[in-house]
């Protein structure tokens, strides 16, 4: 089956912008009181990135495949390749999404690509969503959303060399990851993926040491610390991408540092050896 027959395929999910998973999602980050836990008032606006709470992908049971992702080959291609990660995304922030709007999201897959990497083949595929609110014409968001997929693992894999993280930033967060800050985050995003909480399955099947934090969430962490030092800040546009793996069984860091002329802040990830686990850049209108 060629993937390429599934660029171009979309679909349109509906959702409310309720104040339920907001107040989870709060909670999950450690907010402090009284934020933490608290249902925001019609009208709040959503912070970045925590559109995500909505569009959950309800499959059926019967639908889900081993690694606990929906069965390929209905909206995502049928790819071969075992082993599927987020790599990155790309966002356009045009109007902000509040609590309490009606909200639809189209998603099309836009391209699909296959090369040959040092650990094996891979095959990346990109998706475009574009989320509009209360029946408007133009989207609110634009986002970009790429998907890597991978060979299992080998025993002469070698891994790639990994790139040291900036010394030193503006703003830090340190974050302890455990079962339960993983299986939240799963839960608010309903995801199935089995490598964020079922060790068997990622350290025997998938051949990871560890689980592994969520692209998403790490993501997440950047743009809530952004948003805990400059709360009025405005983004405008905002990618990250994942370049190396994080995993529960150590601690791990975010940082930002704003550029000299206030237009920009680079943030990213930074793992227990010091080395660069995300790195993202946000744009302030």
């Amino acid at each position: 089956m060629n993937l390429q027959d599934w660029i171009g395929r979309s679909e349109t999910v509906d959702d409310f912008a309720t104040a339920t998973p907001y107040a989870a999602l709060s909670a999950t980050l450690d907010w402090p009181a009284p934020l933490a836990g608290q249902r925001p008032t019609s009208g709040t606006p959503l912070p970045y990135l925590w559109h995500w709470l909505y569009f959950l992908p309800m499959y059926a049971q019967s639908e889900i495949g081993a690694d606990g992702h929906a069965k390929r080959g209905s909206f995502l291609p049928p790819v071969p390749l075992p082993r599927r990660m987020w790599a990155g995304s790309d966002f356009t922030f045009h109007t902000p999404l509040l609590v309490g709007d009606a909200l639809r999201r189209t998603s099309t897959i836009v391209d699909v690509k296959e090369k040959s990497g040092r650990t094996g083949n891979l095959i990346f595929v990109k998706v475009r969503h574009e989320i509009r609110r209360n029946g408007e014409a133009a989207p609110a968001l634009t986002e970009h959303h790429d998907i890597v997929y991978r060979d299992a693992p080998r025993p002469n894999d070698v891994a790639p060399a990994p790139t040291l993280a900036p010394a030193g930033s503006a703003w830090e967060r340190h974050i302890v990851p455990d079962d339960v800050l993983l299986f939240r985050y799963s839960a608010l995003t309903f995801n199935g993926h089995r490598i964020h909480y079922d060790r068997k399955y990622v350290t025997e099947v998938e051949g990871y040491p560890g689980l592994i934090v969520h692209g998403p969430l790490i993501a997440t962490l950047l743009m809530d610390l952004l948003r805990s030092k400059r709360p009025d800040a405005v983004v405008s546009h905002f990618q990250f991408k994942a370049v190396r793996p994080t995993f529960d069984i150590h601690p791990f860091s975010v940082h930002a540092e704003p550029s000299a002329d206030g237009k920009t802040v680079r943030l990213w990830g930074r793992d227990h050896e010091g080395y660069l686990t995300m790195d993202a850049t946000a744009t302030l209108a």
